[in-house]
């Protein structure tokens, strides 16, 4: 009966419930309403009818306890498993009233949007390298023109990279990229109509479509610190950097069948089209700073900024370049980012000439290859996240866990790449080549991260520079290669140096890095 009258009155009445700590026991008093807890320590939000009628189970358990000469314990509160009930650990619910669960935390949708469009910046750049065939055919360009026209992306991008990341420091990551995105889809969309038109104009519109891509490392970098607790930033880059890789995979298989079925603007048309649609989504739901954002819950919320030290403004000034320069841990940051990117585009640009010439194999016999280095990286690259996350969790050092990533992400390619000299099959050669390019994808948990440890008030413009300098190792490396190879007649000996490349920037980054913030 007593129970009966107590769920009736919470049709009449607003009930309120209260979340006890673990130590100390709630003792109740009759009111009105049946019982009223005392000695509170931690309120909480409604809970609603079962709250009353566990309330009502407490009271008498706790009756029939003191009958027993037994001891109440704490009643705890059945909205507690909110906080702890969302994927991935996240929040609950709206940040106005009572948080209810949700499947996703708002923290990993913004992640996941940054992946998405890494990939399809990635792939646009890929749509050109496969499609300059037809259209070399189209326009009867020469050789030495491809070259010309595939470098032309860098010409834009190679110094986007430090204004861009200035940008985002100064007005947030959210509306720069967005505009980004805007322009560099826009560009994508009118590269078949520059080459229709003049020779000109498609360079043109390559570097700027490299101008806006600039922008896009720099705002992922500062948004991911801004949205993820220290402790899980390593897995956030890992999501990210892994849609990046997947853009060459998702660049290579959609092109050839665009290409084939809507012509030559077909695969242009169709990513920036994804483009601009990305852009609405974006700029509805997510913001530069979590607390400015109306879809995150007061538990995420409070997740988030429990994990980071104080937010830093830099008040629009621009970043102290000499500042920046004249400090060891910037250049372990730059030099690896010239290290990997001088890799990275080795392996990129001249593997498919480096089967032709060794092992005369024909990659277009063999799409495997092109699928399976930029798959592995992405799940390594995530793997590697997750790792030096639960590293931080467990107790290690910062500093500690982002040099054994470099070290994995830098040793491993060099050995790989020795390695490779020796190779005496193509499939050998693929498995090592595979592997430098996943245990690579590890120095993202190392001086990719490093970036925010160090500057955090100008991480966007460190990253832009250190973008930059890679982007010139890797226009060097590329040109170098050819250059390399025409004068000794083999592949072994520039593989030799950028294994020992590799070997140095590692040994440089573990004697000069920090964790502790620098700037």
């Amino acid at each position: 009966m007593a129970a009966k009258s107590l769920l009736h009155s919470s049709s009449s009445r607003t009930p309120s419930c209260f979340l006890n700590s673990r130590s100390n026991p709630i003792n109740f008093r009759r009111t009105q309403l049946g019982f009223e807890p005392r000695n509170l320590t931690k309120p909480v939000k409604i809970c609603g009818d079962q709250v009353l009628l566990g309330l009502y189970r407490a009271k008498t358990k706790e009756k029939h306890q003191k009958q027993r000469g037994g001891v109440v314990v704490g009643v705890r509160c059945t909205a507690e498993g909110i906080e702890r009930g969302l994927l991935m650990g996240g929040g609950g619910g709206s940040r106005g009233g009572g948080e209810a669960k949700v499947l996703v935390a708002e923290r990993y949708k913004m992640v996941g949007l940054l992946a998405s469009v890494l990939c399809l910046c990635n792939a646009d750049r890929v749509v050109m390298s496969v499609a300059i065939v037809p259209l070399a055919a189209k326009y009867g360009w020469s050789s030495s023109f491809l070259g010309i026209v595939q470098s032309s992306f860098l010409w834009g991008y190679i110094f986007s990279s430090v204004v861009g990341g200035a940008l985002v420091d100064k007005y947030g990551g959210k509306k720069v990229l967005a505009w980004g995105v805007v322009l560099w889809s826009l560009a994508t969309l009118l590269t078949p109509s520059a080459a229709s038109h003049s020779t000109a104009a498609l360079l043109a519109v390559r570097a700027f479509f490299g101008l806006a891509e600039g922008v896009a490392m720099p705002a992922m970098s500062t948004l991911s610190s801004s949205w993820f607790p220290r402790h899980e930033r390593a897995k956030a880059i890992g999501i990210s950097m892994g849609g990046f890789h997947l853009g060459n995979l998702v660049g290579l298989l959609l092109t050839p069948i665009m290409l084939s079925t809507l012509g030559i603007a077909g695969p242009f048309i169709l990513f920036s089209t994804l483009g601009l649609l990305w852009v609405t989504k974006w700029s509805s739901t997510v913001t530069n700073d979590p607390r400015e954002s109306p879809f995150v819950t007061q538990s995420e919320l409070r997740l988030i900024q429990a994990g980071k030290s104080n937010s830093v403004s830099n008040n629009g000034k621009f970043p102290p370049l000499r500042l920046l320069l004249s400090k060891l841990p910037t250049w372990a940051i730059i030099l690896s980012n010239v290290t990997n990117n001088w890799g990275y585009f080795v392996l990129l640009s001249w593997m498919p000439v480096y089967f032709k010439t060794v092992f005369n194999v024909n990659l277009k016999q063999a799409a495997w290859f092109s699928a399976v280095p930029w798959g592995s990286m992405a799940v390594c690259g995530y793997i590697a996240g997750v790792a030096s996350d639960h590293l931080i969790r467990t107790g290690y050092p910062v500093i500690l866990v982002r040099k054994i990533m470099q070290t994995i992400g830098f040793i491993g390619p060099g050995i790989s790449l020795l390695c490779l000299n020796y190779a005496k099959s193509p499939e050998v050669a693929a498995i090592l080549i595979t592997a430098a390019l996943s245990l690579g994808s590890f120095s993202q948990a190392g001086y990719l991260l490093n970036i925010q440890e160090i500057a955090p008030e100008w991480a966007g413009f460190l990253h832009g520079l250190a973008n930059s300098a890679g982007t010139l190792a890797a226009i060097i490396s590329t040109i170098g290669t050819g250059y390399f190879v025409q004068w000794l007649g083999s592949f072994q000996a520039f593989l030799t140096v950028t294994a020992g490349l590799y070997f140095v920037t590692a040994i440089f980054f573990n004697l000069f890095a920090t964790a502790d913030r620098v700037f």
